[in-house]
């Protein structure tokens, strides 16, 4: 049975989608996320445009503008939504490591 696609988000995928809460081009994205991640998440271009053209695909973000080769795209609500899941999935997994080894917040 194929893995149901986008069911849980990549750290990369996450940091995208969480980029396009703002209208971005792609060099613009991977930018944001090597700063908002202090270095710790980097994206290759290659990676970045082929999930960009995936989410496009799946309706999760939108084209806004094309000027020549550069693009600028946003999240959708169903991007928002999907952003808001996997948020949500990483608290429960925080939590169930402090409950676990019984640390406070």
């Amino acid at each position: 049975m194929p893995r149901e696609r986008f069911k849980t988000l990549t750290e990369q995928m996450f940091y995208i989608l969480l980029c396009l809460y703002q209208e971005r081009r792609g060099a613009d994205i991977l930018e944001m996320v090597r700063a908002i991640t202090a270095d710790r998440v980097s994206i290759g271009s290659g990676t970045l445009y082929d999930l960009l053209e995936q989410f496009a695909h799946e309706g999760m973000i939108q084209e806004t503008k094309a000027e020549g080769r550069r693009r600028s795209y946003i999240i959708t609500e169903k991007g928002r939504r999907m952003l808001e899941k996997e948020y949500l999935r990483l608290q429960a997994q925080t939590a169930d490591y402090n409950r676990i080894l019984g640390k406070d917040h």
